[in-house]
């Protein structure tokens, strides 16, 4: 059967990764969220470091949400973290601190879809959910020839339903990760490795040649530039943050004070923006240089970066009563996006 060529490679080629040594639930739950749009290579320092912090669903609710946003810092989809922390609360609420056993009601906790519900149910418990992520909806949609698209609902339907079919008796702890491992070693996005495929002879693209036209691409998402122009009002070692409150990216991260624009704008307008008017007018202040630093690329966002270092007299530190004032050692304990711990690296 397929499904147990693909156990066979699996057990010759998977990955030693600390996760996959675990039926803790709370573990899995863990790596399964870190894992979404980050690369393993990435998410195994962060997951060693987070399970540290937080070892069980008890310690991760107590937590502050600052706490488990500074751990988060650097994963990105901040979003993510938040979810597993309102999640953690749930459980110790709703569930006296045990993490459900059913896939109804770990669909029902916060950040939590089919893809991961299914995972945890067959990696924690066993249990024949088959869990379909990208790298399943590669494999199943190149070995069978499905022309449905990966992001309908009737595809999602197809596309479930087939896993389900593959995995048939096999342990659906051990197929979902097989077949999961599969495509992401073997039948890869680009030049997927076909001639030593255990599975090629029975594989529909492969003897069509047709790899590349699988899985049928999306719509393309609209893409939004923003500008973003950040001011780092400093005086010596120390400088200014403030938090992200609205819902947006980035929300309760902390940043510069920040301009944004629906396009690029010179310094001398940026001077007459009323962000600039209420924070320096009347105030002593020199522009003490300008960095651009290019495009930073999120999903459906470009952000365009330019960074404005602004002097200002010790004296006039707290007229900005609104913002936080810091040094790069006391900044170190909030948390941060990409862009701005990546600044202060920098200083």
């Amino acid at each position: 059967m397929l499904n147990r060529e693909i156990i066979n490679w699996y057990e010759l080629n998977k990955r030693d990764l600390p996760w996959r040594k675990t039926t803790d639930p709370y573990k899995i739950w863990i790596s399964e969220i870190m894992l979404q749009q980050t690369q393993v290579v990435t998410v195994v320092d962060y997951y060693h470091r987070f399970i540290n912090c937080f070892p069980t669903v008890k310690d991760l609710a107590a937590a502050d949400e600052l706490e488990v946003l500074n751990l988060w810092q650097g994963l990105g989809y901040y979003s993510r973290a938040r979810n597993l922390h309102q999640a953690a609360k749930s459980i110790m609420s709703d569930y006296k601190g045990v993490f459900p056993s059913s896939f109804n009601e770990i669909n029902k906790l916060k950040g939590i879809g089919v893809y991961t519900a299914s995972a945890i149910s067959a990696f924690a418990f066993n249990l024949p959910h088959a869990a379909v992520d990208g790298n399943v909806y590669r494999v199943l949609s190149r070995l069978f020839g499905i022309s449905e698209s990966t992001s309908s609902s009737k595809g999602k339907k197809v596309f479930l339903a087939l896993a389900e079919e593959l995995m048939a008796d096999a342990p659906p702890h051990i197929y979902n990760q097989a077949i999961i491992e599969f495509g992401a070693l073997q039948c890869l996005a680009k030049n997927p490795i076909c001639e030593s495929c255990p599975i090629g002879a029975n594989c529909y693209a492969y003897n069509k040649g047709s790899q590349d036209a699988y899985p049928v691409k999306k719509k393309k998402i609209k893409v939004t530039d923003r500008f973003f122009y950040y001011l780092y009002i400093y005086n010596g070692e120390q400088f200014f943050l403030q938090q992200r409150r609205d819902r947006d990216i980035w929300r309760n991260l902390f940043e510069f004070p920040l301009i944004e624009a629906n396009k690029t704008i010179e310094l001398v307008n940026l001077i007459e923006t009323e962000t600039w008017q209420s924070l320096f007018k009347g105030l002593n202040i020199q522009v003490t240089d300008q960095l651009v630093m290019g495009k930073h690329k999120l999903s459906h966002q470009n952000l365009h970066l330019e960074f404005i270092h602004i002097k200002v007299e010790e004296d006039a530190l707290k007229k900005f009563s609104d913002l936080i004032l810091v040094d790069s050692e006391r900044a170190k304990g909030y948390p941060m996006p990409k862009p701005i711990e990546t600044h202060l690296a920098r200083e």
